[in-house]
Formats: C-alpha cells, sequence, structure tokens
C-alpha cells in the first residue's frame, strides 16, 4: 500500500495542532516555542515559522518581541501600546505632581508583568526625554515633567 502525499503542508498540520491546543486551553497565553515544535514535530525551523505566520494570518497568534508568540483571543482587547508609554501615563493618571517620587523599577515590573531590566530601559527613554529625572543609584526618581497627550482629531 503505498502512501499518497497529503495535499496540505506539514506547516499547516502544525499550525492545525497548535490552534487545536490553543482551543482546548482557554488559560493558554503563549505558544510553544520554536524549538519545542521543532523537536515535537521532528521539522526545521522553516517549518516552525511558516506554522506560526499561518497562525497569525488566521488571527490566532502574533509574535512578541524575543522571539516568542502570542495567543489572541477574540474580543479581547490588549494594550499594546510601548511600556515607556504606559509608564509615563502613571504620572498623568495617579496626578504626580512635579517633583513627585516616581514608582521604582521593582514595583513598575511588577504591576505591568514584565523584567526589571525591560523596565529600566523604558524608564531610560523618559528620562531621556526629560519626562523624568535620575535621582542616581538607590535614589528614587522623580517627575521633571507631566507628559502631554497628543489629541487625535
Amino acid at each position: 500500500m503505498s502512501q499518497q502525499a497529503s495535499p496540505r503542508g506539514t506547516f499547516l498540520k502544525i499550525a492545525d495542532a497548535v490552534k487545536t491546543r490553543v482551543e482546548a486551553d482557554p488559560d493558554m497565553t503563549e505558544l510553544p516555542s520554536a524549538a519545542d515544535l521543532m523537536r515535537d514535530y521532528k521539522v526545521s525551523r522553516g517549518v516552525v515559522l511558516r506554522a506560526f505566520s499561518a497562525l497569525q494570518r488566521d488571527g490566532i497568534a502574533e509574535p512578541v518581541p524575543g522571539g516568542r508568540w502570542r495567543v489572541v483571543r477574540p474580543g479581547e482587547r490588549a494594550d499594546r501600546r510601548p511600556l515607556d508609554t504606559k509608564i509615563a501615563e502613571i504620572i498623568t493618571e495617579e496626578g504626580l505632581a512635579i517633583g513627585a517620587r516616581f514608582p521604582s523599577a521593582s514595583a513598575l515590573a511588577a504591576r505591568f508583568g514584565v523584567s526589571r531590566p525591560t523596565v529600566t530601559k523604558a524608564l531610560d527613554k523618559l528620562e531621556a526625554a526629560g519626562v523624568l529625572a535620575s535621582g542616581g543609584q538607590g535614589k528614587a526618581r522623580t517627575v521633571r515633567e507631566v507628559p502631554h497627550r497628543e489629541e487625535r482629531s
């Protein structure tokens, strides 16, 4: 009995299998890594990347900086703004005045669910923009300027 070649590509079979896993697990927020899929399906990185692209095209997943992929749920609204923008918004949301103490990098990392180095990079951008003033090592950052929101017409 000879085996007939499947009309669907291997990457589509992998994409379908991952889609089934996502649909079966409502708590799943991140796709398996490329390395995991390469190992599980014994395929190349290129095949896995094509599977990820198929999932993105179908609205199931989206890439995240660092090479990972996030699950996209229908009706779910996620804040995709850059971290420095979200952090700057704290000044207006919490009514911080010029000279007020700004939350620590550790507190912001916990609040936004990211690592401290990631928060530090965002804070450095805000310092360069003149929004925050650095107090130096071990000293609290302070608000230097209240950011202005751009109004869209």
